[in-house]
């Protein structure tokens, strides 16, 4: 299960995490986020104990979707050692994702 982090918990989970991690942006009105959503939760399956898998519901929590530019859902982003290094937007195929943690494995 994909874990549901908010603005108060981003830091502790994302930018100070030793695994690299996963971050969907995305909220509950929007078509595409829907189709991205069954994706993560079956990263967070593939990666669990190697990389962290989360969600930001953007209707909830906007300061980190304001601090890292997220003006379009769903978006998602890859962090390794509290840095951004990656960046897609849109709906794209699992295995992007897959490649995108991989690399930083």
């Amino acid at each position: 299960m994909a874990i549901e982090i908010t603005d108060a918990t981003f830091d502790e989970v994302v930018l100070k995490s030793k695994k690299p991690v996963l971050v969907d942006f995305w909220a509950a009105w929007c078509g595409p986020c829907r189709m991205v959503g069954p994706i993560i939760e079956d990263l967070s399956k593939d990666y669990e104990g190697k990389a962290v898998i989360g969600k930001v519901d953007v209707d909830t929590n906007q300061e980190f979707a304001a601090k890292y530019g997220v003006r379009n859902i769903p978006t998602v982003l890859v962090f390794d050692k509290g840095e951004l290094v990656n960046r897609h937007v849109g709906v794209s195929p699992k295995a992007t994702y897959s490649q995108s943690i991989d690399e930083f494995l």
